[in-house]
Order: C-alpha cells, then structure tokens, then sequence
C-alpha cells in the first residue's frame, strides 16, 4: 500500500510538472494567512500540507527540497505580512466580519494569546492551526512595532515552513521509518480533514441559530 500511495503522488507530480507543484504548494501556504484560508481547511495548508510536500520531495526526483523549502518559507512569512499589514490597515472592525460565533470565539482566544506572550506568539501560533490565521492581523491591530514583527515572523517561518518540511522529507528518506511516514502522514491529514470539516460544519450551524434568533443588544444571554 504505501509503494501505491508514493508511486500515485509521484504520478500526480509528473501530470501537473515540478513547477506547477512549487506553485501549488507556495500559494496554498500564502492564502492559509494571507486570505484567511486556513480558517476551515487548515489540513490543506497547514502541518500535513507540508509534510506531504517533504514526502513527495523525497519521491520524485524532479523536486529539489531546497527550492521547495525555500519557497515555502517566503510564502509562510509573505502571508503573516499580509495579514499584519491589513489588521493595521483595517483595525478591529476587520476581524469583527470574519466568520460565524465560533470563529470569533477563536478569535478572542487568539486575542487573549497575542496579549500574553507578545513578540512569541507570532511564532508559536505557528503550529497552531486558528492562531496562524489571526495572530498576524491581530498584531496589526495591536499595532505591534512593525520591526519586531518581521522578526518574530521570520523565526516562525523558518521553524514552521521549513522545519516541517525538511522532517517530512528525512523521514521519507530514512529506510527505516521510510513505509512508516506514509502512515503518519495519512493519519495527520484524515484528522485534519475531520477536523475542518467539522469546524465548518458547527460554524454554519452556529449562524442558522443566530439569524433565526438574534441577540439584541442588552439582552442577557446564555453565557451571562
């Protein structure tokens, strides 16, 4: 099973070509920030988007990791600039129109991460799926000192984009956990699928019940 799955991703590679690959890859990775992609398919541009890519890497000879790495690490700190840049641009109100109850909810939670650990919460939201999306416009908001951002932006890019990447690649080249990758990676994206899914799936359900019954300002609700 695990020569069919890496001979079929190297048969996907061979039918859209290397450099429609890097292309994929990268702008999967810029719009999971940069256009708030991540918020409900975060399997498909975050942790598993990245060890697969390692993974094909070390399959097909036409990839060279380095340029794929690379690339995927200007794309991830392109997209964290992109969203600081509009937090400052836009403010609050910005994040205010993103998504149903449940992604404010994150959104405040990430919030509440920003304001305790400062400067390494744009690079340990990293490797987190819904402070990836909104730590970098939330930092805008926050009208976090631009220089400090570039910083902490780069250290996260380069620890998350290339980090994952390289370890999804050695340990597809590694004989000895070479069969056992396939495993890991499979598993890592079906749980990132359900879990999109699901995160979709609540988020929409949570909108029906508040435009069937509105909260008007002042009432009490149910976490009052």
């Amino acid at each position: 099973m695990t020569a069919s799955v890496s001979d079929d991703l190297v048969g996907l590679l061979g039918d859209v070509g290397t450099i429609i690959f890097y292309l994929i890859v990268w702008g999967l990775v810029f719009a999971g920030t940069a256009l708030f992609f991540g918020i409900f398919v975060p399997f498909v541009t975050g942790d598993s988007l990245l060890f697969a890519a390692g993974l094909i890497a070390a399959s097909a000879s036409g990839v060279d990791i380095w340029v794929l790495t690379i690339g995927v690490g200007i794309a991830a700190f392109l997209g964290d600039q992109v969203g600081f840049l509009l937090g400052r641009r836009f403010g609050r109100p910005y994040l205010d129109k993103r998504g149903g109850p449940r992604t404010q909810k994150a959104i405040a939670k990430t919030e509440w991460f920003y304001t305790t650990f400062g400067w390494w919460s744009v690079v340990i939201a990293r490797f987190v799926p819904w402070g990836r999306v909104f730590i970098p416009v939330i930092a805008g908001v926050g009208r976090m000192a631009y220089l400090r951002f570039v910083t902490a932006n780069l250290v996260g890019a380069l620890a998350w984009g290339v980090g994952i990447t390289l370890i999804g690649y050695f340990a597809a080249s590694i004989p000895a956990v070479k069969a056992g990758s396939y495993v890991i990676a499979g598993i890592v994206i079906t749980a990132s699928i359900i879990a999109g899914i699901r995160a979709w799936r609540s988020d929409k359900a949570e909108r029906a019940e508040l435009a069937a019954h509105p909260v008007t300002p002042g009432a009490p609700t149910s976490e009052g």
